[in-house]
């Protein structure tokens, strides 16, 4: 069962993880230590130069080659499959905009505090400055700060809620959303193809943009790792490209074709890293389940239908537990 109460507030006085990096020099308060089972260690990572996550060159998907347009079709296929991460380059948003974008969050979470203080978040929606994901009492936290916003449908767009320092950060972030809008629903429509769908069924299906991530990451210092089988590979972002990752709700509707994947983030000791996260959700009451037409015999529907709504206060009330919780939404067999 599902609880449909949202909470009003965190459990826990907010303490900015921003503030306490400057003031704890020699150890981290306790809360933000995780278990030796969960920190990376040389055995669980590989930190090899030659391996990454799959590299996809997007300008094959307008190429007038047959061959090359199907190849390009074909890696994106196997990289959601096998890994349910890749990056793309040639992927048409301005690069001058990207630096943009992160410069101008960077310049945000070097306000004073109390500029910031203004738009703190609270468990309702999260919108706005934040430093905790989850409402369990006495969790364990993440070494993170973040400023969450909405972007569409225009009904939750506030611009209230969006900072109004740096001076331009609004007419960037609109602009950079824009952009970025556009991008996702190409990759739908490819996603949806590659399934044996109409192109237009993904989208249609999530009501709006919906079940992907795309990530403009740090280039400066590492710190997405996406598991492989028993392995942590570190992520080497390529400049100037997107970091895509395939979201649960893409996994449900495929039926598990598509595969969205653990992935976690190391902390720098020496250095801050500032990535740009943009996530493709579905619109919050449509029931998502798996397509009828990647349904078989032998391959009945793995998962129950859910809102994004309930899904998002499932994961809310629980906080971050890697991939169990789209497991746990199997249905029985």
């Amino acid at each position: 069962m599902i609880n449909n109460s949202s909470p009003q507030d965190w459990p826990e006085p907010i303490i900015r993880v921003q503030s306490l990096s400057q003031t704890c020099i020699d150890s981290i308060p306790q809360r933000y230590i995780k278990p030796l089972s969960d920190r990376p260690s040389k055995n669980t990572s590989f930190e090899t130069t030659n391996f990454n996550i799959p590299i996809i060159d997007l300008k094959g998907l307008y190429s007038i080659d047959p061959n090359e347009k199907a190849s390009t079709f074909k890696q994106i296929s196997e990289a959601c499959n096998e890994w349910g991460f890749f990056q793309i380059v040639n992927h048409g948003v301005s690069h001058d905009l990207m630096d943009l974008a992160k410069e101008t969050w960077r310049e945000f979470f070097h306000l004073p505090m109390e500029v910031k203080q203004q738009y703190s978040n609270s468990p309702k929606t999260y919108e706005g400055y934040g430093s905790r994901l989850g409402v369990k009492k006495g969790a364990i936290l993440d070494w993170s700060d973040y400023y969450y916003l909405h972007y569409l449908p225009l009904s939750l767009k506030d611009y209230n809620k969006w900072p109004a320092q740096p001076p331009s950060c609004r007419e960037v972030f609109d602009e950079y959303g824009k952009e970025l809008v556009k991008l996702c629903g190409r990759l739908m429509k490819v996603l949806s193809i590659n399934l044996g769908l109409k192109e237009d069924y993904l989208q249609n299906a999530f009501g709006d943009p919906g079940g992907m991530t795309l990530l403009l990451p740090d280039d400066e210092v590492h710190g997405l790792q996406v598991r492989k089988g028993d392995n942590w590979i570190t992520v080497k972002p390529v400049k100037n490209a997107f970091i895509v990752n395939i979201g649960d709700q893409i996994q449900v509707l495929s039926n598990a074709m598509y595969r969205s994947v653990e992935h976690r983030v190391l902390v720098n000791s020496h250095k801050e890293r500032v990535s740009l996260a943009f996530f493709y959700n579905p619109k919050s009451d449509i029931p998502i389940e798996p397509a009828k037409e990647l349904i078989k015999p032998e391959r009945p529907a793995l998962y129950p239908p859910m809102t994004f709504d309930e899904y998002r206060l499932f994961i809310r009330m629980r906080g971050p537990c890697g991939k169990s919780q789209v497991e746990s939404l199997k249905s029985p067999r």
